[in-house]
């Protein structure tokens, strides 16, 4: 009885460690749902059925997801028939607002593989890939057709990175925002409020990175979920926009205001580069938002300079 024990004992500690070797580093992949997508496309691909979601000229589809971590966007063009093969077509994509990239695919061919689970919308082209590199905190991302003739449709997917551990340090707005007090598990932490009327203003010596937790504030008027934008300036010059959403805080309160809930904070990264800069930060919506600013402790000797 005692031997069969052991051996049960020797079997769940192999599983164990078994499981934890093949799971370890293994990076997390999720398929990105467009906020705005106009309807979805069914893709057979070797017997699997996937998604995937049309592209327009105008208006872009808008994916979020939260870095760091590698995007993959399958792109596939809709083919009327086996003969209109070796086609161009062209894609634009841009993060955080920031400049449009035009990626353009050649000779694009049938893929014998994959099918429409609706036959009379075509035949889907071969997938070409687009890959990006996404850095830590909310990213969004906004994609477009680049051919007016041709259908587009995407299918994307994020993996994670594992992010280095990094101590990091607050750093004051130079602008007189008012300051507010908010309690997470007994700590409590200053933040700073800014609007669109009036924004967070920081100075800074890079090289080094900006680490910026936003808050929506929740009153009791305000139902469900808040989508926000926020927009930075580096040296009066715009450097990105981001678009984040935010549901209530469930854990972090106000330490004085009853009537209002903080909303869950969404993370932006600033890529601060080397010399003294002026940042501004404000949101271009009706929203007042909680902001902090961090950057990495092994760079405070770039302010003492």
């Amino acid at each position: 009885m005692k031997l069969k024990n052991l051996y049960t004992t020797y079997f769940l500690i192999i599983l164990f460690l078994v499981i934890n070797v093949s799971g370890y580093g293994a990076p997390k992949t999720k398929v990105l749902i467009p906020k705005n997508a106009n309807g979805s496309v069914s893709i057979i691909v070797s017997g699997k059925n996937y998604k995937y979601y049309p592209l327009s000229n105008n208006e872009p589809i808008v994916l979020t997801t939260r870095g760091p971590g590698k995007l993959k966007i399958i792109t596939r063009c809709q083919l009327p028939s086996e003969n209109d093969s070796d086609v161009d077509y062209a894609v634009y994509y841009r993060i955080n607002g920031g400049t449009k990239t035009k990626i353009e695919f050649s000779n694009a061919k049938v893929d014998k593989k994959s099918e429409f689970k609706i036959t009379s919308q075509g035949i889907p082209s071969a997938g070409e890939n687009i890959l990006i590199e996404l850095l830590r905190g909310e990213n969004s991302i906004e994609l477009w057709s680049g051919s007016k003739n041709m259908k587009i449709l995407t299918r994307s997917l994020f993996s994670e990175i594992k992010e280095k551990k990094i101590d990091w340090v607050s750093l004051s707005p130079i602008y007189p925002n008012e300051p507010v007090s908010l309690v997470t598990n007994e700590d409590v932490v200053s933040y700073y409020r800014y609007n669109s009327v009036k924004q967070l203003k920081i100075r800074v010596t890079g090289p080094t990175t900006l680490r910026v937790l936003n808050r929506v504030e929740f009153d009791y008027k305000m139902k469900g979920r808040s989508s926000y934008r926020v927009e930075v300036k580096e040296d009066k010059k715009l450097k990105n926009t981001y678009m984040l959403c935010s549901d209530r805080s469930d854990v972090t309160k106000y330490k004085k205001d009853k009537k209002k809930t903080p909303g869950k904070a969404n993370e932006i990264f600033i890529s601060v580069p080397a010399g003294t800069h002026i940042y501004e930060i404000n949101t271009l919506d009706k929203y007042s938002i909680l902001g902090r600013i961090l950057f990495p402790k092994k760079d405070i000797k770039l302010e003492s300079n």
